[in-house]
């Protein structure tokens, strides 16, 4: 089992931001502007690590592509950078995001230009607006940015202003990201709903293995025509805090959930803290084999109702007009697989952050 004490031979006191697995060996992180081409690239090392996008054709901005400390790619390309031998369901599901799938009835969630244009029309857009800053540093980077929740008429109902910190080591990254939602001038309300908040679309070699056959990209990144049951490459599992593996992590409550796979000879991990101070908290996991890696905290009926659990909660987490809310995550990236005690103490460390 990765020991976190015998590697780290007391280090763990050094920082109350960092991970433990950060705190070894910290990475300078850097910020590259692309301003006209909608980008800012995020470098850990001169590494790529990631990019925060917001091109016109996507309807939110995303983080895209997220790599490993050793560069593996472990975020689906399509559609955006479509890849041989891809899944292509979900296409609004692009790298690591945050929306929602019902604020005032309107849909963040599934909205993207795949969508036919009746149903597009009825679906809400989260708008770049300004980098409010890009500060790089010798341990960890901070990325503020501001953005627009907006009606399908065009009206904004909600202000985000977005805090991502980005901090490496030699196996491992991580990514805080501190959302702050401010209600403008209306009522806004997170109507219970299982399509939220935070979520990856992860690379083929993560998928668990599937068990009907579904459409793949062909050797161009083209969207096949026939379905094929071919489990190849793929060598994901779901495991979360409270002991829960594979499907059965789907819809249940926990501080924290992981998958682990490999891509090609390397063993990922990706992870997902929930905080202590997110409404809702324990999260309840939107994890599905085919690729999606989500937390939810407020989406409570419609994962307990699923779950046939007693009593059936139901949370409609509402914002009167002016009021605003935080929510805390904490994204990890480890090149290895980690123990429930070493995620645990991860968890622990996290939850005591109040940025």
């Amino acid at each position: 089992m990765f020991d976190l004490r015998r590697l780290f031979l007391g280090l763990a006191l050094c920082a109350t931001w960092f991970s433990p697995t950060v705190v070894a060996q910290t990475k300078r992180v850097e910020f590259v502007r692309h301003d006209n081409a909608h980008r800012v690239d995020v470098l850990v090392d001169g590494k790529p690590f990631t990019s925060y996008l917001w091109p016109a054709e996507l309807k939110k901005p995303v983080l895209f592509p997220v790599r490993t400390a050793n560069g593996a790619i472990v975020t689906r390309g399509y559609p955006f950078e479509p890849r041989a031998g891809e899944s292509i369901d979900h296409p609004h599901q692009i790298g690591l995001w945050f929306n929602y799938g019902d604020v005032n009835g309107v849909d963040f969630w599934n909205n993207s230009l795949h969508r036919p244009k009746e149903e597009a029309a009825k679906m809400g857009t989260i708008y770049h607006r300004r980098i409010v800053k890009a500060v790089p540093g010798k341990t960890r980077g901070e990325l503020v940015v501001e953005m627009d929740w907006a009606l399908p008429d065009g009206k904004i109902v909600l202000r985000e202003v977005t805090k991502f910190i980005f901090a490496g080591s030699k196996n491992s990254r991580v990514i805080d990201r501190i959302t702050t939602l401010t209600s403008l001038d209306q009522r806004v309300v997170f109507n219970d709903n299982k399509e939220g908040l935070i979520g990856f679309r992860v690379a083929r070699d993560l998928e668990q293995t599937a068990k009907e056959p579904i459409l793949l990209t062909d050797g161009n990144g083209k969207p096949s025509e026939q379905a094929v049951l071919d489990n190849t490459g793929v060598t994901g599992e779901f495991r979360s805090s409270e002991g829960l593996t594979g499907d059965e992590v789907w819809g249940t409550r926990g501080r924290w959930a992981m998958l682990t796979g490999k891509i090609g000879q390397e063993t990922v991990t990706l992870a997902i803290l929930d905080h202590p101070q997110n409404p809702g908290y324990p999260t309840y996991w939107f994890t599905r084999g085919y690729g999606l890696f989500a937390a939810n905290p407020l989406g409570q009926k419609a994962f307990s109702t699923e779950k046939k659990e007693s009593p059936i909660r139901e949370l409609k987490f509402t914002l009167e007009p002016k009021r605003s809310v935080t929510f805390r995550f904490r994204v990890l990236i480890f090149s290895m697989k980690p123990g429930k005690a070493d995620m645990d103490a991860e968890a622990k460390r996290f939850s005591k952050t109040n940025q």
